[in-house]
């Protein structure tokens, strides 16, 4: 045989890598392969998802060169209360910020559904996505914004449980529900934590998992991995395995139809589940991990979504749960609290002031 020409081995140098399947890569070169290509485009991405993984890969390694894609979200989220809080008294705004989320939420099926149970809380995204979300940003990053006071008062003269417990509701988003029920706790302007499981498990018994369509089934597993996330504060501490047992044994009970009909997201949610819960050698843990290194695609160097998209924007969701799910630390972190880290504290919104936080171990 004749040796291959010089530009000819180049060639296949070049793309021996790219031809590389996810079944012949470990789950650290997938996990690192996702981060570097999320953190070679991160400036490019808008605001609130350079925070979703900067926040989130602060608290899986502590390193505070994270801290400042949190600190591009808090300007907007900053910028977001100062409009929304500031005015929160005022009915006619209300009706109209209200209508304006509604109206955002897009056309599809899953959009659809949520601007139906809404017809009966026409006023609830503005409290809960306009008010708690923004509130409940800062307080994890360790400041208040614009109106805080009057922004918490208001909240606490709401009784946002009919909304949160309603059957349609929980069907049309029953994990951003349970956001919204830890994110009232964690401000303190309401605990609805039983009230909501109470409806979502009459709103989605076990005996009639056979009914629900492959929609309605993502929908139940998202909405129980976040009662395991939001109690962590997101990935800030581990939770109790005892006390979300109802979850974990459901998740052991099913995890063969959870990988079928599941999204990789979820997948990963499901896994993390018990990461959160001190249970690493479970054998969910392993499962969900082959399924989503399954669903890698080392040409893009990302994990697409079910119809095949790329685009980082919509899938660094996505992608930081598998990252998270496959790399998993040792120890979780607070924050990023960025009154207190010294390559963030002398650059916050002038509109926030830092909250009093027992923590010394901010760097």
């Amino acid at each position: 045989m004749l040796p291959l020409a010089r530009p000819a081995l180049l060639l296949i140098a070049l793309i021996t890598p790219l031809l590389a399947s996810a079944s012949t890569l470990s789950q650290q070169q997938v996990s690192a392969r996702i981060q570097q290509n999320l953190e070679n485009h991160l400036y490019q991405l808008p605001p609130r998802v350079q925070g979703h993984y900067g926040i989130r890969l602060y608290r899986m390694t502590g390193d505070d060169k994270y801290a400042n894609s949190a600190l591009v979200d808090l300007y907007a989220v900053t910028t977001s209360q100062a409009w929304n809080a500031c005015q929160a008294d005022a009915p006619a705004f209300i009706r109209q910020a209200a209508q304006l989320a509604i109206s955002k939420l897009g056309n599809g099926p899953r959009a659809k559904a949520r601007k139906k149970a809404l017809k009966s809380f026409p006023d609830f995204l503005f409290y809960a996505d306009k008010l708690l979300r923004p509130a409940s940003r800062m307080n994890e990053l360790g400041v208040t914004g614009p109106c805080h006071h009057k922004l918490i008062r208001i909240l606490k003269q709401q009784d946002l449980r009919p909304a949160l417990t309603d059957k349609t509701m929980i069907r049309a988003w029953a994990a951003q529900l349970a956001n919204y029920v830890y994110w009232a706790k964690q401000i303190g302007v309401g605990d609805y934590r039983d009230a909501y499981k109470k409806a979502f498990l009459a709103t989605y018994p076990e005996s009639k998992d056979g009914k629900l369509s492959q929609a309605q089934f993502r929908n139940k597993i998202y909405g129980m991995t976040h009662f395991i996330f939001a109690a962590s504060g997101y990935y800030q501490q581990p939770v109790s395995a005892a006390e979300f047992g109802w979850i974990l044994d459901y998740f052991n009970r099913h995890i063969d139809k959870i990988i079928a009909d599941g999204t990789p997201d979820i997948i990963a949610e499901v896994g993390i589940s018990f990461l959160l819960t001190d249970q690493a050698d479970h054998s969910v843990v392993q499962k969900t991990k082959s399924a989503v290194m399954a669903a890698f695609d080392p040409k893009e160097n990302i994990i697409p979504s079910p119809k095949g998209n790329p685009s980082l924007t919509l899938g660094e969701h996505r992608n930081v749960l598998a990252l998270m799910l496959l790399n998993w630390p040792e120890k979780l972190h607070q924050g990023p609290l960025l009154a207190k880290l010294k390559v963030t504290r002398k650059h916050l919104p002038a509109m926030v002031n830092a909250k009093k936080i027992d923590d010394t171990s901010a760097k």
